[in-house]
């Protein structure tokens, strides 16, 4: 039986609670052999505030403990410039083989944005994706750009459907109620939390930690 491989990829400017979920609810769906996460140096954000080094250990604190096989994958960071998913996968592809169930992770904020993506439907022959819902994201076909939606047809499948298919399924996960960006958690760190806002309900405790020791996002 061939091996399902989950990458969830990202700037992780910091990893919050919402990555954390969004892997967690996959690793349960897929049962994959590894979930691998891609510290991306992306091309549509030229200006992260954490350092490649501290971006890695807020990584890796987040998913130390957690009870699915996690790997820090640093081959973006290591490309040393700009970063297309598309290239990744390709690569992965490469390494892999033909047989192995490549699924991508991504929340619908995303997706809805998928078709501005280099070489966007290229993804579908190289890799599965896993999409899960945000509040205020809706995964329905008419809330999506038409390109996006007319790609996605035919391609929905169940998580045990994708976890067998190499590429071109999409798993749909409804049930994905966390609604945290890395804005968000900037924001309420460099204005000091002072309108109630919980940042432990936003970032991992050992993260907000190493946040708060090495002085992050305050300016």
């Amino acid at each position: 039986m061939s091996q399902c491989i989950a990458l969830l990829g990202g700037s992780f400017d910091p990893v919050h609670h919402g990555h954390v979920a969004l892997a967690a609810l996959f690793a349960e769906l897929l049962q994959p052999e590894q979930l691998r996460i891609l510290p991306a140096r992306p091309w549509q954000k030229s200006s992260l505030q954490a350092s490649d080094a501290e971006r890695i250990e807020m990584l890796e604190l987040a998913f130390g403990g957690q009870a699915f096989n996690v790997t820090i994958d640093l081959q973006e960071i290591e490309r040393g410039s700009a970063t297309y998913t598309v290239e990744t996968l390709r690569g992965l592809r490469a390494e892999l083989g033909k047989d192995a169930s490549i699924v991508f992770l991504m929340g619908a904020d995303q997706l809805q944005k998928l078709d501005t993506w280099r070489d966007w439907k290229e993804l579908f022959t190289l890799a599965n994706l896993g999409v899960a819902a945000r509040p205020g994201y809706e995964l329905d076909q008419d809330k999506l750009p038409p390109g996006v939606a007319s790609a996605l047809a035919g391609r929905l499948a169940t998580p045990a459907e994708v976890r067998a298919t190499p590429h071109g399924k999409v798993c749909l996960a409804h049930t994905l109620a966390v609604d945290i960006s890395a804005t968000q958690v900037r924001n309420t760190l460099r204005t000091g939390a002072d309108e109630g806002t919980d940042l432990g309900a936003l970032v991992p405790p050992q993260v907000l930690d190493y946040i708060q020791q090495h002085n992050l996002y305050k300016s």
